[in-house]
């Protein structure tokens, strides 16, 4: 052994005390305001279905249109890889987890829509149809037939829709409550928030909700949809998207970037408006640092190109889509819309093919920092949190198996997770 070293100090034990009494109220907003990603499944898509046309069947529906469409256009994995230009090593292992989600789970998000996609009906007919989607969500969600996922988008809190939203919410959850109580699923989304006072009187209806009820305070959670240049940048100059988090007081589970609504907003020609538009790049950018560690998502648009006709512009259609998916993914935005079936398999397709492609070296990079053996990158914890965030968005989707990551990894699912939410300040992290 060597010589062991003598330590010396010069600071009292005094001045770290009050250097740490100091920062707490620092400590308690860091923990308040960032309390990091939940660790929950985060759905890869929403699909929006119009108040007057959701049925018992709409999930299956979707599902078997999807499933048709890939009959029809591109019936074998060769087929669907030459649209897409996938590799051959990702051609078949992708379209057989396509045609299997699509089987198995076609929709992993589905939203009733009594706004855009739904117009202004009599207060009537709008009643009956926000009963009835909540009967038949809650008949979905008991029968095992139910999106992970599911919930309704209101109209927004401008004066002109407020009572019609503010009374198709009460309905919705009245009849959820009535049918047994909110499934843990549910998912609102408050449209067109320009305002933060909006999301304030959002919290206010629910909390009034949740009174009402004798529920939990806090139980009902509610996505912002960005849809407006003030929620972007207000008049004072200042982001209103992050204020707009705060004001949500830890009930927003997610900000949605409205493609078309906004790319209007912004004067921009309807040939133009698309998701990958410099202007909607900006947004999104803006709402990510806005949502980075607050544990809200950011969810990307969607194309309003739809898939249908012949077969070259089902084609076309389908290339437009899967490298929209592709682009999101990879500027991490791991949620889009998709608005017709024709989407559900260009979807998967974009998403199975971003996680397999990078799954073998994401898996040997975590194996060698859990096991701290060396090798040609120099990763950190961020990086850990990140290689095992990347395995476990692949596994909750579908395009990996918990058999194939634990072999390659030597870790477990809850491993996974451990190295997922490291806590705050934790310079080290381990496999257990």
């Amino acid at each position: 052994m060597g010589q062991q070293e003598k330590v010396a100090t010069s600071l009292a034990g005094a001045v770290g005390e009050e250097i740490s009494a100091s920062l707490a109220p620092v400590d308690a907003e860091l923990e308040r305001r960032y309390p990091g990603d939940p660790g929950t499944r985060q759905p890869v898509h929403t699909v929006y279905v119009p108040g007057d046309v959701f049925a018992a069947d709409t999930i299956r529906t979707w599902g078997d249109r999807a499933l048709a469409a890939l009959d029809e256009h591109a019936p074998d994995a060769a087929a669907f890889a030459a649209v897409l230009g996938l590799t051959d090593d990702l051609a078949e292992p992708v379209y057989r987890r396509v045609r299997a989600k699509l089987e198995r789970e076609p929709v992993e998000d589905l939203r009733v829509d009594f706004e855009d996609g739904y117009g202004i009906r009599s207060d009537a007919e709008e009643d009956e149809a926000a009963a009835r989607a909540a009967r038949l969500i809650a008949e979905a969600y008991g029968r095992g037939t139910a999106a992970p996922y599911m919930g309704i988008r209101m109209k927004c809190m401008e004066a002109p829709v407020r009572a019609r939203g503010i009374r198709t919410l009460d309905v919705f959850l009245s009849g959820l409550m009535e049918a047994g109580g909110l499934p843990d699923g549910l998912v609102l989304t408050l449209p067109k928030v320009t305002y933060p006072e909006q999301v304030t009187a959002m919290v206010r209806l629910l909390e009034a909700f949740e009174e009402a009820r004798g529920l939990e305070p806090g139980r009902i959670g509610f996505e912002i949809q960005i849809e407006t240049s003030q929620s972007i940048l207000a008049a004072d100059g200042t982001a209103a998207v992050a204020r707009m988090i705060q004001a949500a007081g830890g009930r927003a589970t997610g900000l949605h970037y409205g493609t078309f609504d906004y790319s209007a907003c912004l004067g921009v020609s309807a040939a133009h408006q698309a998701g990958d538009h410099p202007a909607a790049d900006h947004a999104k950018a803006v709402m990510q640092v806005a949502a980075a560690g607050t544990g809200v998502r950011v969810s990307d648009g969607s194309t309003n190109v739809l898939p249908v006709g012949p077969t070259e512009k089902v084609h076309d259609a389908w290339r437009l889509h899967f490298g929209l998916t592709r682009r999101a993914l990879a500027r991490a935005y791991y949620q889009g819309w998709d608005m017709h079936p024709g989407h559900l398999p260009t979807r998967y397709a974009g998403v199975f093919a971003f996680y397999r492609e990078g799954f073998e070296q994401a898996a040997a990079r975590l194996a060698r920092y859990a096991n701290r053996t060396g090798g040609d990158v120099m990763d950190e914890p961020a990086t850990a949190k990140a290689l095992s965030g990347y395995l476990l968005r692949g596994l909750d989707c579908g395009a990996l198996d918990i058999g194939e990551v634990a072999r390659l990894t030597g870790l477990t699912r809850a491993d996974l997770e451990g190295f997922s939410s490291p806590r705050r300040g934790d310079l080290t992290a381990s496999a257990q």
